[in-house]
Protein backbone atom coordinates (compact mmCIF):
# COMPACT_ATOMS: atom_id res chain seq x y z
CA UNK A 1 0.00 0.00 0.00
CA UNK A 2 1.53 2.77 -0.97
CA UNK A 3 1.27 6.11 -3.37
CA UNK A 4 0.03 4.45 -6.51
CA UNK A 5 -2.47 2.70 -4.57
CA UNK A 6 -4.20 5.67 -3.04
CA UNK A 7 -3.83 7.37 -6.82
CA UNK A 8 -4.97 4.52 -8.94
CA UNK A 9 -6.82 1.96 -6.26
CA UNK A 10 -6.62 -1.89 -5.72
CA UNK A 11 -7.24 -4.52 -8.05
CA UNK A 12 -7.10 -4.41 -12.02
CA UNK A 13 -10.25 -4.52 -13.75
CA UNK A 14 -10.70 -4.22 -17.46
CA UNK A 15 -14.03 -3.94 -19.57
CA UNK A 16 -14.46 -4.47 -23.25
CA UNK A 17 -16.74 -5.19 -26.17
CA UNK A 18 -16.56 -6.81 -29.78
CA UNK A 19 -19.44 -7.15 -32.37
CA UNK A 20 -18.51 -8.40 -35.82
CA UNK A 21 -19.98 -6.51 -38.73
CA UNK A 22 -21.22 -8.59 -40.66
CA UNK A 23 -21.61 -11.76 -38.36
CA UNK A 24 -19.72 -14.87 -39.14
CA UNK A 25 -21.41 -18.29 -40.85
CA UNK A 26 -19.52 -21.45 -40.79
CA UNK A 27 -20.26 -23.18 -44.09
CA UNK A 28 -21.13 -27.19 -44.43
CA UNK A 29 -22.24 -30.30 -45.66
CA UNK A 30 -23.79 -33.22 -44.79
CA UNK A 31 -24.35 -36.54 -46.48
CA UNK A 32 -25.66 -39.92 -45.15
CA UNK A 33 -26.45 -43.15 -46.53
CA UNK A 34 -29.76 -44.89 -44.59
CA UNK A 35 -30.99 -48.42 -45.22
CA UNK A 36 -35.20 -48.93 -45.00
CA UNK A 37 -36.59 -52.01 -43.70
CA UNK A 38 -39.91 -51.86 -45.14
CA UNK A 39 -41.83 -54.57 -43.20
CA UNK A 40 -40.79 -53.11 -39.48
CA UNK A 41 -40.01 -49.17 -40.94
CA UNK A 42 -36.58 -49.50 -38.86
CA UNK A 43 -34.17 -46.58 -40.19
CA UNK A 44 -30.46 -47.72 -39.87
CA UNK A 45 -27.68 -44.59 -40.53
CA UNK A 46 -25.09 -46.69 -42.75
CA UNK A 47 -23.15 -43.97 -43.12
CA UNK A 48 -22.54 -40.32 -42.37
CA UNK A 49 -20.05 -37.94 -43.67
CA UNK A 50 -20.05 -34.12 -42.50
CA UNK A 51 -17.33 -31.21 -43.94
CA UNK A 52 -17.29 -27.93 -42.25
CA UNK A 53 -15.42 -24.36 -42.72
CA UNK A 54 -15.22 -23.70 -39.00
CA UNK A 55 -12.58 -20.66 -40.30
CA UNK A 56 -9.12 -20.25 -37.80
CA UNK A 57 -9.55 -23.85 -35.82
CA UNK A 58 -7.93 -23.31 -32.33
CA UNK A 59 -8.30 -26.70 -30.58
CA UNK A 60 -9.09 -29.40 -33.25
CA UNK A 61 -9.92 -32.45 -30.56
CA UNK A 62 -12.73 -30.04 -29.17
CA UNK A 63 -14.05 -29.03 -32.34
CA UNK A 64 -14.26 -32.70 -33.67
CA UNK A 65 -16.33 -33.78 -30.24
CA UNK A 66 -18.61 -30.54 -30.66
CA UNK A 67 -18.79 -31.66 -34.96
CA UNK A 68 -19.65 -34.86 -34.16
CA UNK A 69 -21.75 -34.63 -30.70
CA UNK A 70 -23.99 -31.82 -32.82
CA UNK A 71 -24.89 -34.46 -35.19
CA UNK A 72 -25.49 -37.17 -32.68
CA UNK A 73 -27.96 -34.52 -31.45
CA UNK A 74 -29.54 -34.14 -34.69
CA UNK A 75 -29.65 -37.84 -35.28
CA UNK A 76 -31.58 -38.24 -32.38
CA UNK A 77 -34.04 -34.98 -33.33
CA UNK A 78 -34.60 -36.79 -36.60
CA UNK A 79 -35.14 -40.41 -36.05
CA UNK A 80 -36.47 -41.21 -32.35
CA UNK A 81 -36.83 -38.09 -30.08
CA UNK A 82 -40.17 -36.92 -29.36
CA UNK A 83 -41.96 -35.58 -26.51
CA UNK A 84 -45.39 -37.16 -25.56
CA UNK A 85 -48.22 -35.58 -23.86
CA UNK A 86 -51.31 -37.20 -22.24
CA UNK A 87 -54.15 -36.22 -24.73
CA UNK A 88 -56.89 -35.74 -21.37
CA UNK A 89 -54.99 -34.65 -18.77
CA UNK A 90 -51.99 -32.73 -20.80
CA UNK A 91 -49.16 -34.83 -18.88
CA UNK A 92 -46.08 -35.03 -19.65
CA UNK A 93 -45.50 -38.83 -20.81
CA UNK A 94 -41.23 -38.97 -21.66
CA UNK A 95 -40.21 -36.87 -18.89
CA UNK A 96 -37.89 -39.26 -17.85
CA UNK A 97 -34.63 -40.78 -19.91
CA UNK A 98 -36.31 -43.68 -19.26
CA UNK A 99 -39.01 -42.98 -21.43
CA UNK A 100 -37.68 -40.21 -23.98
CA UNK A 101 -35.98 -41.99 -26.86
CA UNK A 102 -32.34 -40.45 -27.35
CA UNK A 103 -29.67 -41.60 -29.32
CA UNK A 104 -27.25 -44.30 -28.55
CA UNK A 105 -23.79 -45.67 -29.33
CA UNK A 106 -25.40 -49.40 -30.38
CA UNK A 107 -27.68 -47.60 -33.50
CA UNK A 108 -25.16 -44.83 -34.91
CA UNK A 109 -22.87 -45.15 -37.80
CA UNK A 110 -19.62 -43.99 -37.59
CA UNK A 111 -19.13 -40.12 -38.45
CA UNK A 112 -16.46 -39.12 -40.87
CA UNK A 113 -15.98 -35.44 -39.87
CA UNK A 114 -13.80 -33.52 -41.77
CA UNK A 115 -12.50 -29.61 -40.97
CA UNK A 116 -11.56 -27.10 -43.48
CA UNK A 117 -9.79 -24.12 -42.65
CA UNK A 118 -10.62 -20.90 -44.00
CA UNK A 119 -10.18 -17.78 -42.16
CA UNK A 120 -13.38 -15.78 -41.70
CA UNK A 121 -12.41 -11.98 -42.39
CA UNK A 122 -15.01 -10.21 -40.27
CA UNK A 123 -13.13 -10.68 -37.02
CA UNK A 124 -9.30 -10.98 -35.44
CA UNK A 125 -9.13 -14.58 -34.82
CA UNK A 126 -10.53 -15.68 -38.46
CA UNK A 127 -13.12 -17.92 -36.34
CA UNK A 128 -16.72 -19.12 -37.04
CA UNK A 129 -18.85 -20.96 -35.13
CA UNK A 130 -19.36 -24.89 -34.77
CA UNK A 131 -21.43 -25.97 -32.09
CA UNK A 132 -24.87 -25.44 -33.63
CA UNK A 133 -23.60 -27.26 -37.17
CA UNK A 134 -24.54 -30.41 -36.48
CA UNK A 135 -27.83 -29.78 -34.83
CA UNK A 136 -28.43 -28.03 -38.00
CA UNK A 137 -27.05 -29.99 -40.39
CA UNK A 138 -28.61 -33.25 -39.50
CA UNK A 139 -32.11 -33.56 -39.48
CA UNK A 140 -32.69 -32.29 -43.01
CA UNK A 141 -30.06 -34.51 -44.60
CA UNK A 142 -31.49 -37.59 -42.60
CA UNK A 143 -34.85 -36.89 -43.55
CA UNK A 144 -33.92 -36.21 -47.16
CA UNK A 145 -31.85 -39.53 -47.07
CA UNK A 146 -35.60 -41.29 -46.05
CA UNK A 147 -37.12 -39.23 -48.52
CA UNK A 148 -35.13 -40.34 -51.07
CA UNK A 149 -35.36 -44.29 -50.29
CA UNK A 150 -39.16 -44.00 -49.70
CA UNK A 151 -39.53 -42.13 -53.42
CA UNK A 152 -40.28 -44.97 -55.14
CA UNK A 153 -42.96 -45.75 -53.17
CA UNK A 154 -45.04 -42.33 -53.67
CA UNK A 155 -43.82 -41.19 -50.61
CA UNK A 156 -42.38 -37.44 -50.74
CA UNK A 157 -42.94 -36.02 -47.26
CA UNK A 158 -42.19 -37.23 -43.59
CA UNK A 159 -42.52 -35.80 -40.58
CA UNK A 160 -40.14 -35.73 -37.65
CA UNK A 161 -39.09 -37.99 -35.96
CA UNK A 162 -39.23 -40.80 -38.47
CA UNK A 163 -40.16 -43.27 -35.98
CA UNK A 164 -40.14 -46.61 -37.21
CA UNK A 165 -44.14 -46.69 -36.77
CA UNK A 166 -44.37 -43.73 -38.63
CA UNK A 167 -42.54 -44.61 -41.63
CA UNK A 168 -44.34 -48.27 -41.65
CA UNK A 169 -47.54 -46.31 -41.67
CA UNK A 170 -46.01 -44.42 -44.48
CA UNK A 171 -45.00 -47.27 -46.53
CA UNK A 172 -48.78 -49.17 -45.82
CA UNK A 173 -50.57 -45.74 -46.89
CA UNK A 174 -48.28 -45.51 -49.99
CA UNK A 175 -49.14 -49.34 -50.55
CA UNK A 176 -52.87 -48.94 -50.13
CA UNK A 177 -53.29 -45.72 -53.02
CA UNK A 178 -50.97 -47.65 -55.22
CA UNK A 179 -48.03 -45.80 -55.45
CA UNK A 180 -49.91 -42.18 -55.53
CA UNK A 181 -47.63 -39.66 -53.77
CA UNK A 182 -48.45 -39.69 -49.92
CA UNK A 183 -47.67 -37.75 -47.53
CA UNK A 184 -46.58 -39.40 -43.89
Amino acid sequence: MGPLTQRFGIGLEAEGSFSPEPPSHPNGSHVCEVEIDPDTGDIRLDRYTVVDDLGRILNPMIVLGQMQGGTVQGMGQALMEHQVYDRASGQLLTGSFMDYAMPRASVLPPIDAKMEEIACKTNPLGVKGIGESGTIGAPPTIINAVIDALKPLGIDAIDMPATPLRVWQAIEAAKKNGGATARA
